[in-house]
């Protein structure tokens, strides 16, 4: 008989934990799992980053209606792994919840649950309580497990950073904002009037 946690005061937050421990919470809080260590997901998010979301989700939706790419928005479950290691999926250290992400190897998606490897393209909608764990954890987190694109959405200056994988390495390019048109650079034709978005 499987042990369920529900409630989170009686976990260990030094401990290191596997996607295997994540599938016994069953807590009110929404976490995510960083290379084994529990994050407490940001409260729910405000009206203008739901906004947002809605908006960049309205453009993919669109562009990827009669495509073979599909479209997630959170909660979803990503389980990544750092591609220079070889891991299986009960070893699996990091469980993510994307704002959205567009997954076009449906395979990664197979039990219609979860996604088990690299999103193509992940996009975060950064708030005031999650900003410096996007910009540094989940940065590396998405760099490391092979995301070919990561948009990181900043709602305060109205403007979205793209960066792309080149080499391993993530190559950000110059920041979209208000007045201009953002293009994704893995979907050429994947265009979003940026005044559109920040409504």
């Amino acid at each position: 008989m499987e042990n369920f946690v529900t409630d989170i005061n009686d976990l260990d937050l030094k401990k290191t934990y596997t996607y295997s421990d994540y599938i016994l919470w069953k807590f009110k809080e929404r976490v995510e799992l960083i290379k084994g260590k529990i994050f407490k997901m940001s409260p729910a998010p405000n009206v203008s980053h739901q906004e947002i979301s809605r908006n960049i989700n309205r453009v993919l939706d669109h562009y990827f209606f009669d495509k073979s790419c599909k479209v997630f928005y959170a909660p979803l479950d990503v389980l990544l792994t750092d591609k220079k290691k070889s891991s299986e999926e009960n070893e699996i250290y990091t469980v993510v919840q994307p704002d959205l992400c567009v997954i076009c190897d449906l395979q990664k998606i197979a039990d219609g649950k979860k996604c088990v490897g690299a999103p193509d393209l992940v996009i975060e909608i950064l708030s005031p309580g999650n900003s410096k764990k996007e910009m540094d954890s989940k940065f590396d987190l998405y760099q490391e497990a092979g995301v070919l694109e990561y948009w990181l959405v900043y709602p305060e200056e109205k403007s979205i950073n793209i960066f792309i994988l080149k080499d391993n390495r993530y190559i950000g390019l110059k920041p979209v904002s208000e007045g201009q048109i953002l293009t994704s650079h893995i979907f050429p034709e994947l265009q979003a009037d940026m005044d559109k978005i920040f409504i």
